[in-house]
């Protein structure tokens, strides 16, 4: 009887320390960490639905292996379910985490909760989206307002300095909503006397609604010569409703990050060109920020992950096609 014991027990170590040995692995959505000794980082994206916080997940796995932690990488359905983000982040402040990694959908509502993680010590670090708030230690992002002044001076290279011009973009309570037209619309203003912006329309980076917003400007403005369409949803939505609207090749698109659709358009000439974002180095740098901040390091404020505009003479060349996702 105590031989059997003893085999059982041996058995039951050899199932944890089996256990122990899986614990890299990134958590799905709404797990709980396991005690496997690392650190528990859970990052909460804006969304699931783009491609692009696909590739922001790529690079905090990355980091998560690099840097021996655990991840969980988690978001809301669509990027207008503000209210979810933030049950997200009162289930992930309940699971005691050890840091935590935000891309707020609302750069203010989500400040009481966050106070709770200063509050219990858990460092925070912003990606993509920042709060209007000094808790997190650090944010890191594309410089929105420079990436989008950069789109406004392609557009309006591309368009002979005058003409109307429309924004279609995804969100005005995001930091990347806010920024990208502040950036496009006071790089226009300031720079382009002659163009003039005289939409801008806000479709919560859904493609259908983008494209019946996109119509609905066109259809309002016969003479218009471009469309800066501000994330992936916004710039699909912009092409299609351009393209219904019979205006493919007559309306200048440049849009914004990547995906395979925005890419096919650009080679196939119906997109003028975007910014592209370092979405996988946005992924690595927040984890890697937040190991850094358990490290007690001191960290910068901003952590610049850079952009590029990409048409079709660039976008196979190693340098942009290395920030592309399909």
């Amino acid at each position: 009887m105590r031989g059997k014991s003893l085999r059982w027990l041996g058995g039951l170590v050899a199932i944890v320390f089996v256990a122990a040995a899986c614990g890299g692995t990134p958590a799905t959505s709404g797990t709980s960490p396991s005690p496997t000794g690392k650190a528990f980082i859970p990052l909460i994206s804006k969304g699931f639905q783009h491609q692009f916080w696909q590739a922001v997940k790529q690079g905090a796995e990355k980091a998560a292996i690099q840097f021996n932690v655990r991840i969980d990488f988690q978001g809301p359905e669509n990027e207008s379910q503000v209210d979810k983000q933030l049950e997200m982040l009162q289930t992930v402040l309940n699971q005691k985490p050890s840091a935590l990694c935000f891309a707020a959908l609302d750069s203010k509502a989500a400040i009481p909760l966050l106070q709770k993680f200063k509050d219990a010590k858990i460092p925070v670090i912003g990606f993509d989206s920042g709060v209007d708030s000094d808790i997190p230690l650090a944010t890191a992002a594309t410089d929105n307002i420079a990436a989008a002044g950069a789109a406004a001076d392609k557009m309006a290279a591309l368009i002979g300095g005058a003409g109307e011009v429309a924004i279609v973009a995804h969100d005005q309570t995001s930091r990347t909503g806010i920024d990208r037209v502040k950036g496009f619309t006071d790089q226009i203003k300031n720079k382009y006397p002659n163009i003039k912006i005289v939409a801008t329309q806000y479709g919560g980076g859904d493609q259908l609604k983008s494209t019946d917003l996109t119509k609905a400007i066109l259809q309002a403005n016969p003479n218009l010569k471009g469309v800066f369409g501000a994330n992936e949803g916004s710039a699909i939505g912009v092409l299609n409703g351009v393209k219904e609207s019979g205006k493919s090749g007559k309306v200048t698109v440049i849009g914004y990050d990547s995906g395979q659709q925005q890419m096919d358009a650009i080679r196939g000439g119906t997109e003028a060109g975007a910014i592209t974002q370092d979405p996988i180095g946005i992924g690595f740098k927040c984890v890697e920020a937040a190991v850094n901040a358990l490290k007690g390091q001191t960290l910068p404020k901003n952590i610049d992950t850079g952009f590029k505009y990409y048409d079709k003479t660039n976008i196979d060349n190693p340098d942009i096609a290395a920030l592309l996702y399909k």
